[in-house]
């Protein structure tokens, strides 16, 4: 409550014309809370949350991570274990520093806990990333890198520029996410097909190896979008099995409008991805289909519409193993982080049976 009757008002004034500059200074906070050890300390005291899985052949400390997009260049990575969250997902970074889209370009839609952005991975790029996250101390909880495609990169030349960042980052990640289902570069969507998203995972696929001196390598997932078509989704998990993809994220923010309050709509009609609350509505039979679809080989970090603590539990219902939290992060503070992570394991004990691929496999499923 302490969150929401002061911080967050306090946070949605500053950024009044612009949310992205409170986005800003909350990281700029929280990038010095990082620096001092007694406020992590109680921070983490007061928030952590443990009910450890391992998945991947990575142990969480609970199953609710941070999603992509709310800590592009990584600035506060020392600090989101402390917040409760069992994993931690940065980026989307490029290879190519990019500054975005033209401002303003995040929106807030309150009345529907939710957000519009078209921010165009606004990034420092990989090597600005690496050099940050090779100068502090590894954290405490599994970290995730997502990779997107630099905006001046031909469709063509994608796989080398996701290849790229996948060299320069490979030593500092305990997984990847592959981006090809942002709404807000142009022609991104398209390396969802058979042909483009194969020609990604075998590019990444042979550096793994090759990275790895011929083990298994680092978990690459794949991240879709909400608003393809059951046929397009299992045509892209085709791809993933046969490529060895680790599991998917699903799912990205959507296009469509639906489920918007009336006192929205106007602000929603600006263009971009919708993410929040109404998204929940769309996520949750993306991450059932690809259950289902999958038997359970690809395992599902299922993103999209958590705003309360039971939102958690009904992605895992649906066939999530881990779950990822922004949106909701925003508008309800670390508490939801707390409460989604019980809920979840509430949710789990209910239905009496072990906890989504407890001790394995290790790699995502019989391609590992």
């Amino acid at each position: 409550m302490l969150y929401e009757r002061t911080v967050r008002p306090v946070l949605f004034r500053v950024g009044r014309g612009d949310p992205e500059t409170a986005h800003e200074k909350t990281l700029s906070w929280l990038s010095g809370v990082g620096g001092q050890p007694w406020l992590l300390k109680l921070l983490t005291q007061v928030n952590q949350v443990k009910d450890p899985c391992r998945l991947f052949g990575l142990d969480f400390p609970n199953v609710v991570g941070l999603a992509a997009g709310l800590d592009k260049n990584g600035v506060a990575v020392q600090t989101w274990s402390a917040l409760g969250f069992g994993f931690m997902e940065i980026g989307t970074v490029t290879w190519r520093p990019q500054p975005g889209n033209p401002r303003p370009r995040l929106y807030r839609l309150p009345a529907s806990k939710a957000l519009i952005n078209r921010m165009g991975f606004n990034n420092e790029g990989a090597q600005a990333l690496a050099r940050r996250l090779g100068s502090g101390v590894k954290p405490p909880i599994p970290v995730g890198i997502s990779l997107g495609k630099s905006k001046s990169t031909p469709l063509e030349q994608a796989a080398d520029d996701y290849v790229a960042s996948f060299v320069e980052l490979y030593r500092f990640a305990d997984y990847f996410a592959v981006n090809v289902s942002s709404p807000n570069t142009p022609g991104l969507r398209n390396l969802q097909d058979a042909e483009g998203l194969s020609t990604i995972l075998h590019a990444l696929r042979e550096q793994n190896s090759r990275l790895s001196g011929g083990g298994p390598g680092k978990p690459i997932l794949v991240k879709i979008a909400p608003d393809l078509t059951e046929t397009a989704i299992g045509q892209a998990l085709e791809v993933c099995l046969s490529h060895g993809v680790s599991g998917i994220i699903a799912t990205n923010t959507t296009l469509g409008r639906d489920g918007v309050a009336a006192d929205d709509r106007e602000r929603a009609a600006q263009p971009g991805g919708l993410s929040g609350a109404p998204l929940r509505n769309i996520a949750l039979p993306v991450v059932s289909f690809v259950n289902r679809e999958t038997g359970g080989r690809l395992p599902v970090v299922g993103v999209g519409g958590i705003t309360e603590p039971r939102h958690a539990a009904e992605l895992i219902d649906a066939g999530a193993s881990l779950v990822q939290l922004y949106t909701g992060f925003i508008y309800s503070g670390p508490k939801l982080v707390r409460r989604a992570a019980k809920a979840a394991r509430q949710s789990l004990q209910a239905r009496q049976t072990p906890r989504p691929y407890p001790h394995g496999p290790q790699r995502g499923g019989q391609y590992g």
